[in-house]
């Protein structure tokens, strides 16, 4: 019996010995974050400056005691894909386009759910006017849409009298205007934009004859306040983020930072809606597949969980606010076949 009660003493402290060791978190050194600058990059770090510690901590109490987080913005939405393409970013904030063109270097974990707007109407007129100011105050969704905006540049301003008339634009019409576009990995300000070209009138960005590709967001709000093009394209609640920017002066800068424009009249006066895309499906965090400390179910896990305690805190909810992020939802691959669809048809 003694002898009996000495083995089970020792298997007792021998699993417990186990125990302890299996609870020790994981040590990492760094963490690197990057997100797109579809907002100005100083806005975007301002705006995530305390989201480092809130995923240290929540990081800990799922396994992983992390030294550093980094966060960074790239230069473009290609070159945050590229970044994370060769593992010298870890964790990226990439729209569906751009991970659908990355996505065999790096795999989706979450989509973002957003509030969504008060207006989804496929009918341009719809949008237009101070009366049809759009409202963030629609349910939750897992998508949203482009919008193509006539600037309140002379000929802009010829468009947008046009469309608010109730006429069709021509091909002709939008071939004599200077348009700005993001990158070609941009769903809102690329793909989905080309797609509605390709549906209304059978051609593509690249058969405009006077187009600029876009460093971000801002240079096109900035550009077309400046009266210096006729049409951008951006996601629809882009007026939301530039509301107040559009009427500060431009020695001045509203308070997220974005530098002012200058304009009179109200950016939903002065920015019309000419066309309206199809849904586009919701921005995602995606991870590195090049590095093995990342790239597995364990680590993908604890970040899953993190992010959508973090989001579901005031403060969290205050910094994804940034990209219009209400929600994370655990995504997979497939969710992006869509996007990789457009793409295709993109290219």
């Amino acid at each position: 019996m003694k002898k009996t009660l000495a083995l089970m003493l020792a298997a007792l402290l021998c699993l417990t010995a186990v125990s302890a060791l299996a609870a020790e978190p994981v040590k990492m050194d760094k963490l690197t974050f990057e997100f797109v600058p579809s907002k100005e990059a100083d806005v975007i770090i301002q705006g995530t400056q305390n989201l480092p510690e809130l995923v240290k901590a929540e990081m800990l109490k799922n396994g992983y005691d992390i030294g550093e987080v980094v966060i960074s913005v790239g230069t473009d939405y290609n070159a945050t894909g590229e970044a994370m393409a060769t593992g010298a970013i870890d964790v990226g904030w990439l729209p569906g386009g751009t991970y659908a063109l990355y996505s065999k270097e790096v795999d989706v974990i979450l989509t973002a759910t957003r509030n969504g707007l008060s207006n989804d109407s496929t009918n341009p007129v719809d949008w237009n006017g101070e009366a049809n100011k759009t409202l963030k105050d629609g349910p939750q969704v897992t998508f949203y849409r482009s919008l193509i905006y006539a600037a309140p540049s002379p000929y802009g301003k010829e468009l947008a009298a046009k469309v608010n008339a109730g006429e069709k634009l021509t091909w002709e019409d939008l071939d004599k205007a200077s348009w700005g576009v993001m990158r070609n990995s941009s769903s809102a300000g690329y793909i989905y934009p080309t797609l509605w070209l390709m549906e209304n009138y059978g051609k593509k960005i690249t058969d405009l004859s006077n187009v600029a590709t876009l460093a971000g967001y801002p240079e096109g709000f900035a550009l077309a306040a400046a009266e210096n093009i006729d049409i951008i394209v951006c996601y629809a609640d882009g007026r939301n983020d530039y509301e107040l920017a559009w009427t500060i002066p431009t020695t001045e800068a509203d308070e997220t930072g974005k530098g002012g424009m200058g304009r009179e009249k109200s950016i939903w006066e002065e920015l019309n809606v000419i066309g309206v895309t199809e849904g586009i499906y919701n921005d995602t965090v995606s991870v590195t597949r090049e590095k093995p400390e990342i790239y597995n179910p364990e680590f993908i896990k604890a970040l899953q969980d993190s992010l959508i305690s973090i989001i579901n805190t005031p403060e969290g909810k205050a910094i994804f606010d940034i990209y219009s992020h209400a929600g994370y939802a655990v995504a997979t691959d497939a969710d992006y076949d869509g996007a990789r669809a457009a793409l295709e048809v993109v290219k």
